[in-house]
This record gives structure tokens, C-alpha cells and sequence, in this order.
């Protein structure tokens, strides 16, 4: 649609120069993002299949922790990073924290995001976020408590990762186990669709590529106690 636009203009007008230098930029930006996709998958691959982290945020977390996880004590060290860290707002009687201002703007911004997506399309933090407003908490409060959920989860991941197995892992063991797809989507309750698009890695999903690998692995071993 777009190179039709620009063939109807006239070659050396500059409205089909800034045409021309957009399709080249939006194509740049579409190698970029295939890159990105890729550096992110092969640093932690376990990390996208979190909900509501994309190619970007996963990115910003992966630069603000760094290859050395042993430089942070616990999960608390890292929210501290990100700046999420709960810092004492109380008064009086009143107990209550309020959002810490230092630490990686850029990480806390990608939790920020991530916990955006989770208000819209996760129906936990749905209920959650009604649960908290109808006890007075503020919407600042609220996502305060929510990124730093989201950043003691996002550091078990990157400390864990290697435990997550990926599609093809988990493709090979079910056809190992001489298992259909269907028999995947019947027991765990999945769609076909979205257990072929996570076998082929077109999708991530860590919590439940681990369920389903625990379900895989409790097969086997039901075959291989009924064989014995």
C-alpha cells in the first residue's frame, strides 16, 4: 500500500523523499527488532515467556542486571536497582511507602510497562488492583506494589533460567513420549494452537512451559511404572 502511495508521487518532490526514507527506516527497524528478538532469546530465553514482557523490556531488564547475578544478595537488591524498592512514607498512625525515585530509570520504566500490560490483560492483577482500590489504595500505591512483585519475579527468572526449557525441548520430549498435541491441549486445557505456536518458539510462556514439562515428566514416569 505504501510503495503504491509513493510511486503516484512525483520523484523529486520531497514528500517521496521522506516517503522513501520512511519505508527505509520502518525496514531497518524490522531487522533491528528480529535481532533484538533473537539476542534477548539466546541471553534468557525464559525471560519473554513472562506475561506482559516483550523484546524491548526484556532487553532494559537483561542491561540492567548485567552477566554477574551474584553481584545482587537477594531479589531485594535488585528491585533496589530498579528503583521499586519500598521506601517509608509514614505519619503518624498512618503506615504506608511511597515510590522510590533512584535506582535504573530505564528498568523501572520497563516494570512499569509490564505491570501496564498485567492491569489491562491479566485477570489476577485485574483482581487485584479491585481488591486494593476497594480498600482506599491509591493508584501510585498500587502500581508501587505491583512492579515490585513483578521485579522479585522477573529476578527469579534470571537467576533461574536454565531450569525453563525451551520448545524444542519440550516438542521432543512429548514426541519422545509418543504423545499427540491433542492429548497436551485435552490435559492441561491449553488450545492446540498456542502449545504448537510455543513448541516452535513463536511464543513464550515460562509458567506454563514448566507445567508443561512437569506433566511430560509425570507421563514418563507412568509409563515407566506400569511397564515395571
Amino acid at each position: 500500500m505504501a510503495n503504491s502511495m509513493i510511486r503516484l508521487l512525483v520523484p523529486s518532490s520531497p514528500f517521496a523523499f521522506l516517503a522513501k526514507r520512511f519505508l527505509a527506516l520502518d525496514a531497518e527497524m524490522a531487522e533491528l527488532e528480529i535481532l533484538l528478538d533473537s539476542l534477548t532469546s539466546k541471553a534468557n530465553r525464559a525471560l519473554k515467556g513472562v506475561r506482559g514482557i516483550g523484546t524491548d523490556t526484556a532487553a532494559i531488564l537483561l542491561v540492567a542486571a548485567g552477566d554477574n547475578l551474584d553481584r545482587f544478595a537477594n531479589e531485594a537488591s535488585f528491585a533496589a536497582l530498579c528503583g521499586v524498592s519500598p521506601v517509608q512514607a509514614s505519619s503518624g498512625k498512618t503506615t504506608r511507602h511511597r515510590l522510590n525515585r533512584s535506582g535504573n530509570r530505564q528498568a523501572n520504566h520497563a516494570l512499569w510497562r509490564i505491570v501496564r500490560v498485567r492491569m489491562l490483560h491479566d485477570n489476577k492483577t485485574k483482581a487485584y488492583v479491585k481488591r486494593c482500590t476497594e480498600e482506599g489504595r491509591s493508584d501510585r500505591e498500587i502500581v508501587r506494589c505491583l512492579k515490585r512483585y513483578v521485579a522479585r519475579e522477573v529476578f527469579d527468572v534470571l537467576a533461574n533460567s536454565k531450569s525453563v526449557p525451551n520448545g524444542q525441548d519440550l516438542r521432543t520430549r512429548r514426541l519422545a513420549s509418543k504423545l499427540k498435541i491433542t492429548d497436551v491441549a485435552n490435559a492441561l486445557g491449553i488450545s492446540i494452537t498456542k502449545i504448537s505456536h510455543i513448541e516452535r518458539g513463536v511464543v513464550h510462556d515460562t509458567a506454563f512451559s514448566v507445567t508443561y514439562l512437569n506433566w511430560l515428566e509425570n507421563q514418563k514416569a507412568q509409563v515407566v511404572s506400569f511397564a515395571a
